[in-house]
């Protein structure tokens, strides 16, 4: 998937880990991100844009935090997927209209300081692993 970039990945999710999160995620998210999870169940790598690193948080991570009651959080109009190590996420916009962008939040100043990475998930995945 991500041949001649800079990767450091892991095994991919295993086809019930991935069942179990498109059972968690409170919409339907791109298949090409399960596509990225069936790929690499979690690692790290640079970006060609700011925040500049990800860090891919693995499938039973995302369920863990998914099956946690509602926090009323402002954090909740978006899904999470990683970070870049610095305190950032890396998120799926759900505020907006599908195709939702990929955005950085600031952890704690929130959803004030997001910042649009890529117009879609697909987009995103070009930008992994480039510097």
């Amino acid at each position: 998937m991500f041949e001649g970039r800079d990767w450091h990945g892991s095994p991919g999710a295993t086809a019930e880990a991935l069942k179990s999160l498109r059972a968690a995620t409170p919409a339907e998210m791109p298949a090409s991100y399960f596509s990225l999870l069936s790929f690499s169940d979690g690692g790290e790598g640079p970006l060609a844009v700011q925040p500049f690193y990800l860090c891919l948080d693995p499938a039973a991570e995302i369920i863990e935090r998914q099956s946690k009651p509602p926090s009323q959080s402002e954090f909740e109009t978006i899904f999470i997927f990683g970070g870049n190590g610095g305190g950032e996420y890396l998120a799926l916009d759900l505020r907006q209209e599908q195709p939702w962008p990929v955005i950085s939040v600031d952890m704690i100043a929130g959803l004030e300081s997001a910042e649009i990475v890529a117009k879609d998930f697909e987009s995103f995945l070009d930008l992994i692993g480039a510097e």
